[in-house]
């Protein structure tokens, strides 16, 4: 059944054809929260459940070249899911761009109240500065970027600490274990998260694009409920509720 007329079918009639299948989806740290809001909107169109397993997108990556069971991968780069598809673990012409980020530099250290952010991590006047690790998350490499492009990274290096993955990346900074944290945008939504006291977006100039990319796992090439959520990923709707939460999505 082509996968337009499986999407009409299961929003008419929803709980029958897929109410048992389950959607698997490794999701980059970064788009935790709008993924969940997006397997929302579509389980309650389809009836069709969604995992949403999360990570730094590198460690994602290793878990699938692994024989971890996924069926869609929602990276925070386009390097990883253009291997996957090179090396025949993804579905080939699946491969497309759902989202572009952008990076803030962030405190809640009422220390910095009144005062920029960019001026205090240039002046050195801080204890930490927390970065996701650059070898398996995208943004601790776009910050890694956008530290070396601005000559900041020799007096910063020594009050640098690595976060596993952008969350904990935040989650440093939100519990005062470092003064300065440079992140993704979106999460400055955050359930839970301090009020910002300092906050400066990084120019997007001053490191590679964000452009995070999709892909449909080759396990479930012949998956029709993976493909529709691959599908449905693709649609004006899962963009609006992309755009919403701060990213860039080109239609």
């Amino acid at each position: 059944m082509p996968v337009r007329k499986l999407l009409l079918v299961a929003a008419l009639l929803p709980g029958s054809l897929l109410a048992d299948d389950v959607v698997r989806v490794a999701v980059a740290s970064n788009f935790i929260q709008t993924a969940a809001k997006l397997t929302k909107h579509f389980s309650e169109t389809t009836a069709v459940s969604v995992r949403i397993s999360s990570g730094s997108t590198g460690k994602l990556y290793a878990q699938i070249i692994n024989g971890a069971p996924f069926d869609v991968f929602l990276a925070a780069d386009t390097e990883r899911p253009r291997l996957l598809e090179q090396d025949g673990y993804a579905v080939p012409g699946t491969r497309a761009t759902y989202a572009t980020g952008s990076l803030v530099l962030w405190s809640r250290d009422e220390r910095l109240r009144g005062r920029n952010c960019r001026e205090v991590l240039q002046r050195g006047d801080y204890n930490r500065l927390a970065i996701a690790n650059p070898e398996t998350a995208p943004y601790g490499d776009a910050a890694m970027q956008f530290l070396v492009a601005e000559g900041l990274w020799q007096g910063v290096s020594s009050h640098v600490v690595y976060g596993e993955n952008i969350v904990q990346t935040l989650n440093y900074a939100a519990t005062g274990n470092a003064t300065l944290a440079i992140v993704a945008a979106s999460l400055m939504s955050y359930p839970g998260l301090p009020s910002t006291v300092c906050m400066w977006r990084v120019p997007q100039s001053s490191h590679a694009a964000l452009n995070q990319q999709l892909v449909l796992l080759e396990r479930a090439a012949d998956d029709e409920a993976a493909n529709s959520f691959v599908e449905y990923l693709r649609s004006d709707r899962a963009a609006a509720i992309i755009e919403r939460d701060g990213y860039t999505v080109v239609r």
